[in-house]
């Protein structure tokens, strides 16, 4: 494996060391430019006329309970309502939880979805994976990240990564399962770029992006020459698709590295302290800070994990048992993080202008159970969810779908994760019918047989 700088002193899982050096493919920051652009256009495989367009995820993971947020039901039974009250919102007709009275300002700017379902495992990761995919794991297929499969497919724009997880891909989730937040079945060199790092900490740096301070450009300059001289002789090694993919990853990397505009990106401190206020002195505040700063550099797809896993920390999985948290502690320690983070995030795209370019996703991997435990929380359950999307589109004050009584299962257009990775495929501007390179070279559909973007969102 070729190092691009000298010798590190933090470890990986795998042993191979990292933080002081940069080896080649391991920032899976590969993508192309304007030519695949301009190809992908010419073939049919997006619309031109949203080439400007980009996408912030928002995984809420945990999977808040619908009926406790975006679905509630005063009229059920105390076991089944909860201890929440509805408020009105600035959209007609619409009414959300008490714990969520920034969202209910902001209602006519975003639009939910009430009817999600999957058919996957009640697991957090079986959920993680078919939510961002659009398909369950099975047979060792393990298909790309929606915002994985859109860089392959559009590239880059800039010196930045085309897609970025924010703070770091998702932890373990139970299941042994793949969490969906990888390049797949195109390769590692399609991996998200993960930050790896809290942006709210005061001492904040992007461990990977840029070279330790003991190593100038002059010398990362150098090395690239000293590389390329090395590579020339290998004639057959050269003449390979390895080489040429270690290439790309290398001139990636190399970009990423010494550009002024990713460490501008990157750079909280040029943001005013009103703003980063606003947005909440927070990991989950300052990610969504930073996504639209990284979107506003060009990148095209941005990833936000709420939480980095359902085991060490306090999240969206309220099963009320310690060391989970109650339903009251939800709307205690998550919501108001949440809340105030998300609102920022729309308000600031819109007061740029930059809104109706940006599609703003928040997805979940399943909801809660109809019925409280008795441990005062709610279980897991696929069978009924709400996400719900702003921008790049999408017409806001709306409703899609709807659950039965209870919130247990849908009652009308239910929707199913193909078509939440269908729609955001199509606010990017890709034809659904594109086909990806798939597991030994046969093409591989790009959204599951017969399945369309939600048409009620546009």
């Amino acid at each position: 494996m070729l190092t691009f700088v000298g010798k590190g002193t933090a470890q990986t899982c795998d042993g191979t060391l990292r933080r002081d050096f940069l080896q080649v493919g391991a920032l899976g920051a590969i993508g192309l430019g304007l030519p695949q652009l301009a190809a992908a256009a010419e073939a049919g495989k997006m619309d031109p006329s949203k080439s400007k367009r980009s996408a912030i995820m928002i995984f809420n993971l945990g999977a808040p309970s619908q009926l406790d947020t975006f679905d509630m039901k005063p009229d059920a039974p105390a076991e089944i309502r909860g201890p929440f009250q509805p408020i009105a919102t600035s959209a007609p007709g619409i009414q959300i939880s008490e714990i969520l009275p920034l969202h209910a300002k902001i209602a006519d700017k975003f639009s939910l979805v009430r009817s999600c379902f999957h058919r996957g495992a009640a697991v957090h990761d079986a959920g993680w994976q078919i939510m961002q995919t659009g398909r369950q794991f099975s047979g060792g297929v393990n298909t790309p990240h929606v915002g994985s499969a859109a860089s392959y497919l559009l590239g880059r724009r800039t010196d930045l990564p085309p897609h970025v997880v924010l703070p770091e891909t998702m932890g373990r989730g139970g299941g042994n399962l793949p969490n969906g937040q990888a390049g797949g079945f195109l390769g590692k060199s399609h991996d998200p770029f993960a930050l790896m790092a809290d942006p709210s900490k005061p001492d904040f740096k992007v461990p990977d992006l840029l070279p330790p301070e003991n190593i100038g450009t002059a010398r990362l300059d150098r090395r690239k020459r000293m590389r390329e001289v090395v590579e020339s002789t290998i004639k057959n090694f050269e003449a390979s698709e390895a080489a040429r993919m270690m290439d790309e990853n290398f001139q990636s990397a190399y970009r990423l590295m010494t550009s002024p505009q990713a460490r501008d990106a990157f750079d909280l401190t040029k943001e005013p302290e009103s703003v980063r206020q606003r947005y909440g002195m927070n990991r989950f505040g300052q990610c969504c800070l930073l996504a639209r700063r990284l979107v506003e550099a060009g990148v095209r797809f941005v990833t936000v994990n709420t939480f980095l896993t359902v085991f060490d920390e306090v999240s969206w999985d309220i099963h009320g048992s310690k060391p989970f948290t109650s339903i009251e502690g939800m709307k205690n320690i998550v919501a108001p993080m949440y809340d105030q983070g998300y609102t920022a995030l729309i308000e600031d795209l819109h007061q740029r202008g930059m809104l109706d370019d940006t599609l703003v996703c928040n997805l979940a991997e399943f909801g809660r159970t109809p019925k409280v435990n008795p441990a005062g929380g709610r279980d897991h359950w696929p069978q009924c969810f709400t996400v719900y999307f702003a921008g790049g589109g999408v017409q806001g004050g709306r409703v899609v779908g709807a659950s039965d009584p209870i919130g247990a299962v849908p009652a009308d257009r239910p929707v199913e994760p193909p078509e939440i990775v269908a729609t955001i495929l199509h606010s990017l501007g890709l034809d659904l019918e594109t086909h990806l390179p798939g597991p030994a070279g046969r093409p591989f559909p790009l959204v599951d047989f017969g399945y369309r973007e939600i048409r009620e969102l546009f």
